[in-house]
C-alpha cells in the first residue's frame, strides 16, 4: 500500500528545528548578511515561504534560512512538517526546492524595479544592469577563438560525478594509490591505471 503524504503547518521554537546534515547547498558569508537583512526587512516573507521539515524535524527547505534564523536570534519560526516521504523522495524535495528554472529578464528588471534595491535582496545584479546599459552582445568570434585554443591545447579535461558516499570512497582509493605506488597526484594515478589495465588485457588476449 502506497505510503500518504500528510502536512502540518504552523508555527514553532526555533531550536526544536534540525539543519539537514546532508544539505548540498553552502552559503557565502557576504550572501548570509544579505539573507539576514532580507529576513529582517521583510519578516513577513517567512509566513510565505515556512521552513520544511520531515518527521524528524529536519530541514528539507529552508537551511540557509534556517541558519540566518538562529544568527538573528529568531525564537518562534513559522514551519510545514511533511510526512511519510520515503527517503528518495526527501532528496528529491532537497535538491528540487534549490534548483533554479529560467532566467531573470533584466531588461523588465531595468525598466520596472528599483534595481539599487535588487542586491540587497540578495539577487546578483550584474554591473551593466545596475549602470543602465543594455546587455551586451556575445562575442562569437572571441568564444570561437577560446573554443579551438581549448581543442588544440595541450591540456584536456575528463569530469566525473559521483555522489557524496562514492566520491568520499573514490578519493580514498585514488589517495591509497597514489602514496602506495608513490605518484605525484590523482591524474598520474588514473594514467597509471589505464596503463595497468591495458597491460593485463594484453595478457588476457
Amino acid at each position: 500500500m502506497e505510503k500518504k503524504i500528510t502536512e502540518t503547518k504552523g508555527t514553532i521554537e526555533l531550536k526544536l528545528i534540525n539543519a539537514n546534515p546532508n544539505n548540498p547547498r553552502t552559503i557565502k558569508k557576504n550572501q548570509l548578511e544579505k539573507l539576514k537583512k532580507s529576513i529582517s526587512e521583510f519578516p513577513e516573507m517567512l509566513e510565505l515561504r515556512p521552513l520544511v521539515v520531515d518527521e524528524d524535524m529536519v530541514v528539507l527547505g529552508g537551511n540557509m534560512r534556517l541558519k540566518a534564523l538562529k544568527e538573528l536570534n529568531f525564537t518562534q519560526v513559522p514551519y510545514i512538517q511533511v510526512l511519510g516521504l520515503t527517503d528518495e523522495q526527501k532528496q528529491q524535495f532537497v535538491i528540487k526546492d534549490n534548483v533554479n528554472y529560467g532566467d531573470w529578464d533584466w531588461g523588465v528588471l531595468q525598466n520596472s524595479w528599483n534595481v539599487d534595491g535588487l542586491g540587497d535582496w540578495g539577487l546578483d545584479v550584474p554591473e551593466w544592469v545596475i549602470d543602465g546599459d543594455t546587455e551586451p552582445e556575445i562575442d562569437l568570434d572571441e568564444l570561437d577563438q577560446a573554443l579551438n585554443k581549448y581543442i588544440d591545447g595541450k591540456i584536456k579535461q575528463i569530469t566525473c560525478y559521483f555522489d557524496t558516499k562514492e566520491y568520499d570512497v573514490m578519493i580514498k582509493k585514488l589517495e591509497y594509490i597514489k602514496d602506495k605506488e608513490k605518484l605525484e597526484n590523482h591524474t598520474k594515478v588514473l594514467q597509471y591505471l589505464t596503463e595497468l589495465y591495458g597491460e593485463v588485457n594484453k595478457l588476457n588476449n
